[in-house]
């Protein structure tokens, strides 16, 4: 009997261990897929996307595909022909442009930082649940924007860090991070920029109507163009670029190094 019984908790004790292989292992596929196990209430998820779009993990960079999610303290990584919509869990969006370097969260005590923007572009829209306040922030190396408003951009150039904010709806609050100055309030249409070595006082507020104008083109540009080519196949634009050149079947290469073809030779001379 007690030879039986030894058997029967043995076999208990074995199903167990097995279960949390099973679970950790189901847990590391879906995180070397790009998805997210766990709650996601302070994930962003990326809605669509086109060209070359990345998340690092341990500074390498991962190829993300529509329906991914970044987590708190990630950093986006997008190429030269970049652009990614990504939302959150509130409904906020944030669009993320070519040649840019951003982390997600980067405060992990605080999530409304929201956005930590190192290099290039990003066009945030906040939304305001049942009517109520929505305060985020976005930072920048010279500068901390706070979300009074719905819609602005955020621009920072990469040999200056200087940034430049644009508003487009609602307003904002734009602080030197590095200088004593007082902030800038900014209504739609008005933006300023934010140099390193000088007081934001001195900085150019002015109704920057072209460049509105301008910045909402290049937006609606680039979604569209995701939206058509995630209309146009059955995996979106730039799903097989990854940023670097990982080794065929690595973790890092979730395409399995399929990149784009080469173009066509020339016609042959005419005789």
């Amino acid at each position: 009997m007690q030879v039986l019984a030894h058997l029967r908790f043995s076999s208990r004790l074995f199903s167990a261990l097995a279960g949390l292989m099973l679970a950790g292992t189901l847990r590391l596929c879906a995180q070397t897929a790009g998805g997210f196990v766990g709650n996601t209430s302070g994930a962003a998820k990326l809605l669509t996307f086109t060209g070359q779009i990345s998340v690092m993990r341990d500074a390498s960079p991962w190829v993300l595909n529509t329906g991914d999610f970044v987590r708190p303290e990630q950093v986006i990584v997008t190429r030269s022909d970049g652009y990614g919509l990504f939302q959150v869990s509130d409904g906020s969006q944030f669009e993320v442009f070519p040649n840019s370097r951003i982390v997600f969260r980067a405060n992990r005590g605080d999530w409304k930082d929201l956005l930590e923007v190192w290099l290039g572009k990003v066009r945030v829209q906040i939304e305001h649940p049942g009517g109520l306040p929505n305060h985020n922030k976005v930072r920048t190396p010279t500068a901390v924007i706070s979300v009074r408003g719905t819609i602005f951009d955020v621009e920072v150039e990469e040999e200056s860090s200087t940034t430049t904010v644009l508003d487009e709806e609602g307003q904002v609050e734009v602080r030197h991070l590095l200088q004593v100055s007082e902030p800038k309030l900014l209504s739609p249409g008005e933006w300023v920029r934010v140099y390193k070595n000088e007081p934001l006082a001195r900085q150019l507020v002015d109704k920057g109507s072209l460049m509105q104008r301008l910045a909402k083109a290049a937006s609606d540009a680039l979604y569209q163009a995701a939206m058509n080519g995630s209309r146009g196949s059955s995996s979106p634009v730039g799903a097989a670029a990854p940023v670097s050149s990982p080794a065929a079947g690595s973790p890092a290469d979730k395409n399995n190094g399929i990149g784009t073809p080469p173009a066509p030779p020339p016609p042959p001379p005419a005789p």
